[in-house]
């Protein structure tokens, strides 16, 4: 066991702080990561604040975790010192039942998240990324591509697989026509890969400033989801529609967007139910589902496919003194369109 340097939150109302926490000395399947940066999801805001009502206190957030291995285990064979790595959702899984066999890791029911989550190695609970260094098992380690940004690779590892991954498992391809509800944090990930992929890209948005920006991002067209006649327009068009909202909207205005057969997709999490009228389902043959991150292997190919196609997030990089003003921010959507922590600003603490 060792000290690392962090920034954590005493309780639902404390603001994140100065903290020194300990880290596992490596096992001989571990690597040990320099944490260069750190991006902030939205869900670190709600752990912190423990609206989920599963918080274990003192907490370090941080599950978008970019850095450079310094040291590795005598069994570790996919990593050497110097490597640029990343580190997502999960640091470990039971690795033995349907799911993991299946690459799909981020379903397996004893998995250990990056965060406040029960630490198997030392007890207690894990500590994410808001802090200088990390130690995982090699299997949950990515391989970073040499060519990208750092500070903007850092939010692929959340908000990157969870768009990639839907746009992944329902086929979108070069032709098929894509929606994006929604041009945020998560949304202007959606747009980039949509886009990458060769689909007909169709932002939606309550925010007709926005238009500039999507555009700007890979989308052929915006739509002001306010304007009905917009609206219809597009009816039954759409392959697939990738919702990224999570306030509540009607649903099936964009249902009744599907052409026959075609799927819409939740990656944002509203807080009450949405209300979904039988007939935008039945009348298509239509189909609504939902996706959350993606198994270690899609993302390994998430961060791979960024590399050949030059895509990272568009951030702000902040430094972690200015975090507490920045979930502030975030709760007003004010940032284009992920922060990214800049980890070196720790050393001054």
């Amino acid at each position: 066991m060792s000290n690392a340097k962090a920034y954590s939150a005493a309780s639902a109302t404390s603001p994140l702080a100065s903290d020194t926490i300990e880290r596992r000395d490596l096992t001989e399947t571990d690597v040990q990561i320099e944490i260069l940066f750190c991006g902030i999801c939205h869900s670190d805001l709600h752990a912190v604040r423990n609206e989920w009502s599963n918080t274990t206190y003192p907490i370090v957030p941080g599950h978008e975790i970019v850095g450079r291995v310094t040291q590795v285990g005598s069994a570790v064979t996919k990593f050497k010192s110097g490597d640029p790595v990343g580190v997502g959702c999960l640091v470990d899984s039971d690795g033995t039942c349907p799911q993991c066999k299946a690459g799909l890791e981020q379903f397996c029911p004893n998995q250990t998240q990056t965060y406040n989550s029960p630490d198997k190695h030392i007890g207690g609970i894990t500590y994410g990324g808001y802090s200088d260094r990390v130690v995982v098992d090699e299997h949950f380690v990515l391989r970073v591509p040499p060519n990208l940004d750092l500070a903007g690779v850092a939010p692929l590892l959340c908000a990157g697989i969870t768009t990639y991954s839907p746009l992944h498992h329902h086929g979108v391809t070069k032709g098929m026509k894509v929606g994006v509800i929604g041009l945020g944090g998560l949304g202007h990930m959606g747009v980039k890969f949509a886009h990458a992929l060769g689909a007909h890209v169709v932002v939606f948005t309550t925010s007709p400033d926005k238009k500039e920006d999507a555009l700007r991002l890979g989308a052929d067209e915006v739509v002001v989801s306010r304007n009905a006649d917009e609206m219809q327009k597009h009816t039954g068009s759409f392959d697939f529609i990738l919702d990224t909202v999570s306030a509540a909207h009607d649903i099936n205005a964009y249902l009744n967007l599907l052409r026959p057969d075609g799927n819409l997709t939740l990656v944002g999490a509203p807080p009450k139910p949405l209300e979904i009228a039988a007939f935008s389902l039945i009348m298509g043959r239509h189909s609504l589902s939902g996706s959350n991150i993606g198994g270690i292997a899609e993302t390994q190919e998430m961060l791979d496919f960024c590399g050949e196609h030059n895509i990272t997030a568009d951030v702000e990089v902040i430094p972690i003194q200015k975090v507490n003003e920045a979930y502030d921010r975030l709760l007003k959507s004010d940032v284009k369109y992920r922060f990214s922590i800049d980890m070196a600003s720790l050393k001054s603490e």
